[in-house]
């Protein structure tokens, strides 16, 4: 029998085994969703501990708020992960947190309420914000953009090379009526997207883009990642979960280059010394067969750990 996704995040095991949870220590949770990592963090976790949860996302502060507003251990932020570092910072713990963790993307709840309009698979209305209270949802962007920016994103966020086709259907499309709905967008782009069916979805690429540029998912990303180091103690660990290719080599090359020197050149100055901010903990980490047998979501997870060294760059 399934486990309930809700409650079971994807590489839920690998994930607290690599934060390697000190009953005393300082953890921070970047991402709750619904708090399948926060449960378990907080269960390794002693009177003394601490844990900070944050999430852009209001029903998973509500969540949150329902679950731990009594508990002295938690401190619970509405915030996107991006502002991480002024949050800690804010509460003292700057160079004093022992582990932090971003499971980056979409979480499961948001995917399956069709009224958030992430999924081709449920119609509801083309929304896709993880804060349906700011910002400009998929619809108003689509009913304004030009269709090279459309074409654009699509490409870029989603490496779908059929983006320029999907552009100029979506454009067409809107022309006579307003693209409003989730199932509209999905007829339309996989009328566009040519060639024999395939096992996998012809909208899921631009779904995936669409989502990823209407929240700055990888703006967000790429800021939480370069203060993520800063806010860790010497020895503390970095476990980030990404689900895509975008996401995962920008983890791998902002971790490299924290824990590696750059590569030697001739035309720039020799670096005398290069003190590692960062030490590589193994390799990319995917989920087992089980757990993929058990939720097919996890099957494009993809964990990189990084710890923080007592070093400080040059």
């Amino acid at each position: 029998m399934a486990r309930d996704h809700e409650h079971v995040p994807v590489l839920h095991g690998p994930a607290l085994d690599a934060l390697r949870i000190r009953a005393d220590g300082v953890y921070v949770d970047g991402t709750y969703g619904r708090g399948g990592h926060s449960a378990a963090m907080l269960a390794r976790l002693g009177e003394e501990g601490r844990l900070v949860v944050t999430d852009r996302d209001p029903q998973a502060i509500a969540d949150a708020r329902a679950k731990y507003a009594e508990d002295g251990r938690v401190t619970i932020r509405r915030a996107n992960f991006a502002e991480i570092g002024a949050i800690i910072d804010e509460l003292g713990l700057t160079g004093r947190v022992d582990g932090l963790l971003l499971d980056v993307g979409v979480s499961s709840p948001q995917l399956d309420d069709p009224q958030r309009g992430f999924s081709f698979q449920h119609d509801g209305p083309l929304d896709m914000r993880m804060d349906p209270e700011s910002g400009e949802s998929v619809a108003d962007w689509l009913a304004r953009a030009a269709e090279s920016d459309i074409a654009r994103v699509i490409k870029e966020y989603g490496e779908e090379r059929f983006g320029k086709r999907i552009a100029r259907a979506i454009v067409k499309a809107r022309e006579e009526a307003p693209i409003e709905r989730t199932a509209q967008l999905a007829a339309i782009v996989s009328e566009a997207v040519p060639g024999p069916p395939s096992p996998r979805h012809p909208a899921t690429r631009t779904f995936q883009a669409l989502r990823i540029f209407i929240n700055d998912e990888l703006g967000a990303l790429e800021e939480a990642l370069d203060d993520g180091i800063d806010l860790l103690a010497p020895g503390g660990r970095f476990v980030v979960i990404s689900f895509h290719s975008l996401e995962d080599r920008l983890v791998k090359r902002r971790f490299a280059k924290a824990a590696k020197p750059p590569p030697a050149s001739r035309r720039l100055p020799a670096v005398e010394t290069f003190v590692p901010r960062l030490k590589l903990i193994g390799g990319m980490v995917q989920a087992s067969e089980e757990e993929i047998a058990d939720n097919p979501r996890a099957r494009s997870a993809r964990m990189r750990v990084a710890e923080k060294t007592a070093g400080e760059a040059t």
